[in-house]
């Protein structure tokens, strides 16, 4: 059986040579030996990226001692965050979030560190005495585990 971890630090190490903006997001390896790995970007991750990736892994393993299926692709923009890195990128921009209570916003994504991550979200109050509604920003603060998903929001306007 392939060793998940031999395949991240293999891919890990090449991402690190190459001086790309590029990291690994995941690495499954299913029954049957098919890996897929996974690759973000600040800037997108191309094809030849991909295919790049994909032959260094390959140099490294012996298909005569284990096949094995290799798949290597971006993660998708409406594909959940799976590391912090991922929120890291998309500070300033627009993410829906899904509590694991239910709870579900759209917001900016203000901040995150190792913790968790802020969401800053628009809602519509009406102060004391006034006759119509505004609009008021509130941050609101959650830790990883807290969350089902947390995705990029992408709207057509």
């Amino acid at each position: 059986m392939i060793d998940k971890q031999q395949i991240s630090q293999i891919a890990s190490e090449y991402l690190q040579e190459t001086n790309s903006d590029m990291f690994l997001v995941d690495v499954v390896v299913r029954p049957g030996n098919i890996i897929v790995v996974e690759l973000d970007s600040d800037e997108g991750v191309s094809i030849d990226d991909c295919i790049k990736l994909s032959k260094n892994i390959e140099s490294h393993l012996d298909r005569d001692a284990e096949d094995f299926e290799l798949e290597v692709g971006s993660a998708g923009i409406t594909a959940p965050f799976k590391i912090q890195r991922q929120y890291q990128k998309n500070v300033g921009k627009e993410v829906e979030v899904l509590t694991k209570n239910g709870q579900k916003l759209s917001g900016v994504l203000k901040s995150c560190d190792d913790d968790g991550f802020v969401v800053t979200i628009t809602k519509m109050e009406k102060p004391e005495g006034a006759k119509r509604k505004i609009a008021v920003e509130e941050d609101q603060s959650y830790k990883y585990d807290e969350v089902k998903y947390t995705k990029y929001l992408i709207r057509f306007k």
